[in-house]
């Protein structure tokens, strides 16, 4: 029961003694019907994946696993509309439609792992958002099964469906506390015949605004990502990934740029003229245009490898936040200079018994306004956490963000939720809560 009691971060661990596999829909509704009348609480999991707790047990509930609902249900290949198990691994389900000519809209580094049920209930954002929007409007119907067994079948597969309240986006982004995402309906884009990626090296983060800017206004309907961070993120990503940068120098900020598009020669000459003048207006220092489809994956590899790469520098608090562009980065000097005046921090130190702290990194979804901020201790500890917990949460609330821009709220976040919702907002929150849930067995402790 090791792997359905602990999370991805091993922040989170449960005590679980029963984990249930359903594999159809009715057998969800069994199970929590069975569980509602006992009054047994219940943590529905997916890949596992999460980073606020959220889908692991807090003491020994039940955990409901969706591995085993992993089949595709319909596919449709005129509107590239896709009905599947909410158990659906999001690369599996990637794969499935690209060889029919399509794309799934979201792509996360946990991709390999995480649910696409799981993926719904976050409502999680990844690197393509930009392009493809969020999960609200790509999901077109859902399945779910309510904490007394009652079955939602909202299952549509039609965009446009104006019959009074839209249930399903109740669902998106609920974390499981309002009912079990059974199965999903979906529409996956055309995939993509040109993808072009670029990295850039960039002095400061305004100049990194200034490219993003520029990026919107020449390559506007092909651009599929925009991506930085910093040389934090650099240096433990090439490290510990064993990568190289494609740079020849080292720079305060880095930049991914991706076009995507159906033709190779004009999306060539618009990524080509948007270097030209982002070198010509001293916006970016230095770039280096992927040639290959291997290198495509290689400079990728530096973005997605970030997460990992710093788990494996140290005990690692992650910090999800969306804030107004042009203060994405502030806070992470604001950070850092707090945990260098109460002698937790010095930069370049790389940590040990002096200063606990190793590394302050930014990184994130320029295009979204979405950064990660995390920082590196040599282990999880009280003094350390004070630092940072809440100020985090009160300085993006005194910029009008949100404290969870793409990971959700879970346990983590639970007790914070007021720095980005209202008092009523939050009660009638609480009021949902009650009515689809009544005796709280779905995922207690989580979000509200």
């Amino acid at each position: 029961l090791e792997g359905f009691n602990v999370d991805w971060l091993n922040k989170y661990r449960g005590q679980s003694q029963a984990v249930v596999r359903p594999k159809t829909t009715e057998q969800v509704a069994a199970v929590l019907r069975y569980c509602n009348a006992q009054r047994i609480a219940v943590v529905p999991q997916g890949g596992n994946t999460g980073l606020v707790g959220g889908s692991v047990a807090v003491h020994d509930e039940v955990v409901l696993s969706m591995r085993n609902m992993n089949k595709v249900r319909a596919y449709d290949a005129v509107s590239g509309i896709v009905v599947c198990d909410a158990g659906c691994v999001l690369e599996e389900l990637d794969r499935y439609v690209g060889e029919r000519g399509h794309m799934m809209p979201l792509d996360l580094g946990a991709k390999g792992s995480c649910h696409i049920g799981g993926n719904v209930a976050t409502n999680a954002g990844g690197i393509r958002l930009l392009r493809y929007g969020s999960l609200h409007g790509a999901v077109v119907g859902l399945e779910a099964v309510l904490a007394d067994g009652t079955v939602l079948d909202s299952l549509s597969t039609v965009r446009k469906d104006n019959t009074g309240y839209d249930l399903k986006q109740l669902f998106i982004g609920s974390e499981g506390t309002l009912g079990v995402i059974t199965a999903v309906s979906l529409v996956a884009p055309p995939r993509p015949t040109a993808v072009n990626v670029t990295v850039l090296g960039v002095t400061s983060f305004d100049a990194v605004q200034r490219a993003f800017k520029l990026a919107r206004l020449r390559c506007g309907e092909v651009l599929s990502a925009y991506e930085f961070w910093d040389a934090s993120s650099m240096r433990a990503v090439l490290h510990h990934q064993r990568l190289r940068s494609p740079l020849a120098a080292d720079y305060p900020f880095y930049v991914l740029v991706e076009t995507s598009g159906s033709n190779k020669d004009h999306d060539d000459e618009k990524l080509g003229a948007l270097l030209e003048e982002l070198m010509d207006q001293n916006v970016v220092a230095d770039g280096a245009l992927a040639m290959d489809d291997a290198q495509i994956a290689r400079m990728w590899a530096m973005r997605e490898g970030i997460p990992e790469a710093l788990g494996k520098t140290g005990a690692t608090y992650k910090y999800d936040v969306s804030l107004p562009l042009p203060v994405l980065y502030d806070i992470v000097g604001d950070i850092a200079r707090r945990l260098e005046s109460d002698g937790l921090y010095a930069p370049n130190s790389g940590g040990g018994e002096e200063y606990p702290v190793r590394a302050v990194c930014g990184y994130g979804h320029v295009g979204d306004g979405n950064l990660h901020l995390n920082v590196v201790a040599d282990k999880f500890a009280d003094h350390v956490t004070r630092v940072f917990e809440p100020y985090v949460y009160e300085w993006v609330a005194a910029h009008r963000g949100s404290i969870s821009a793409e990971h959700g709220v879970g346990l983590m976040k639970r007790d914070y939720l007021h720095y980005s919702k209202s008092p009523a907002m939050l009660d009638y929150m609480k009021r949902i809560k009650h009515l689809f849930d009544p005796n709280a067995i779905l995922n207690p402790y989580k979000v509200v």
